[in-house]
């Protein structure tokens, strides 16, 4: 496959994935706001997806809505992100099915009508990011069923996996900045609460715990959890899968990429909670986040040398 197939095709799922991830933090984060405004800012979300962005640090909930889903001069905004992965899609048409084409390219469609924004201010909010996030859905579940298995296939979900970790370490090192501000228990486990939610992760919890949000047993589902598809260990086992199958179809070399994934899978595997804490969490994710990168890097450095 040439490099820029391969390239645009784990683009196509990084974007993808993004804008899910987005619009589950304001969904939750409109929810929280309206009940506790005092713990559950919208200058957090704004500062992380646009970075210094005074303008539009606003705590009107519908005008921070409106900027990460419309402002086309916010990078990750997510009409921004569609009109990415729909051109990523576009020039990879002959690499997935029509299926997933069409629903990319509608899902443009539909953001771009002029009409949209109106609804925004007229309809509830949550019922307006859940249309938006049902083209995700519709999306995840196409791919699932509609794209032959192959490399084209391999090459989305190692986008999709990779986008998910970078996302899932960063909703937690938000929630532990606010949650870095308090010693009170409630608001602590609130904001833990609060995540789950953003990540998914919220039923699965109370079915496996049932019991209040102790911070350990949150932080052994979001970062070791085998089962949950939304956990650090369970994200980095199934990159680790489909780089792996890319190296037995010879579409990577075998190099130091399936080394760094495996060792990483191994330390988030078998570093305990008391380790985890011992060093902090936040330390964790860094370094987490490093490995991330150099994985990410070393794709780049073997595959995409060559992509312009």
């Amino acid at each position: 496959m040439l490099s820029r197939v391969a390239n645009n095709l784990i683009w196509l799922d990084r974007y993808m994935e993004r804008g899910n991830g987005i619009l589950s933090l304001l969904k939750v984060n409109f929810y929280a706001n309206q009940d506790a405004p005092e713990l559950f800012s919208w200058s957090p979300i704004i500062k992380n997806y646009a970075g210094d962005d005074d303008e539009h640090c606003t705590e009107n909930a519908l005008e921070c809505i409106n900027f990460m889903v419309f402002n086309t001069n916010n990078s990750n905004s997510i009409l921004n992100i569609v009109t990415k992965a729909r051109e990523n899609a576009r020039s990879v048409q002959e690499h997935i099915s029509r299926e997933l084409w069409l629903c990319v390219n509608n899902y443009y469609l539909f953001l771009t009508n002029k009409n949209l924004p109106k609804k925004l201010k007229e309809e509830d909010p949550i019922v307006f990011l859940d249309n938006l996030q049902a083209f995700h859905l519709r999306y995840y579940g196409l791919m699932d069923v509609t794209q032959e298995r192959g490399a084209s296939y391999y090459f989305m979900n190692v986008g999709k996996y990779l986008e998910r970790v970078i996302q899932i370490t960063d909703f937690t090192a938000m929630k532990l900045m606010e949650i870095a501000k308090t010693s009170d228990t409630l608001e602590r486990s609130i904001y833990w609460k609060n995540l789950l939610l953003s990540i998914g992760g919220y039923q699965l919890y109370l079915k496996k715990y049932k019991s209040s949000f102790e911070e350990n047993h949150v932080i052994t589902m979001v970062f070791q959890d085998t089962l949950f598809p939304r956990s650090i260990y369970y994200c980095i086992n199934k990159l680790n899968r489909h780089i792996s199958l890319l190296i037995e179809t010879n579409e990577l070399e075998k190099n130091n990429i399936d080394f760094l994934l495996g060792k990483l899978e191994s330390t988030i595997k078998y570093t305990t909670i008391e380790s985890i804490n011992e060093q902090g969490l936040d330390v964790f994710i860094k370094e987490i986040k490093e490995a991330i990168k150099n994985i990410s890097l070393n794709i780049n450095t073997v595959y995409f040398s060559n992509v312009n």
